[in-house]
């Protein structure tokens, strides 16, 4: 008897390899083949050259924090998490800033602009950071 087998090899979306590195503490990211300009993952042509041409580059997720909001009237959903800080992070060794989700900040004191921070994962909330 021969069995048969058939299967298909599937590529990550962007959106998924995202949130794999991740969960893993790293940022995926697109250096344009052209000039090398470095983007988020999400940029479909360099904003430099007007390229479409990437290459994928990992980064760590660690850097500063830039600026944040603490929520603490939580849309539907996300009550349970409050309050919490809606994050803007100055990725270490480059140019570019991502967002984020920051448990138990209640009040600015609980977060300095310019501390060390790092991503730890991805859920429901989005990506999520901790201080250093």
């Amino acid at each position: 008897v021969v069995l048969f087998t058939s299967f298909r090899v599937c590529k990550m979306s962007i959106e998924e390899q995202l949130i794999e590195n991740a969960k893993n503490g790293k940022v995926l990211t697109h250096k344009c083949t052209d000039c090398g300009h470095l983007h988020l993952s999400t940029a479909y042509y360099c904003l430099k050259c007007g390229s479409k041409g990437f290459e994928d580059v990992l980064l760590e997720g660690t850097g500063t924090i830039a600026t944040y909001t603490i929520i603490t009237v939580a849309p539907a959903g996300f009550e349970k998490y409050t309050p919490y800080a809606f994050v803007v992070i100055n990725l270490d060794n480059s140019e570019l800033r991502i967002s984020g989700f920051m448990a138990e900040i209640a009040t600015p004191a609980d977060l300095p602009v310019g501390t060390k921070v790092k991503i730890t994962d991805f859920d429901e909330r989005g990506i999520i950071v901790e201080k250093q």
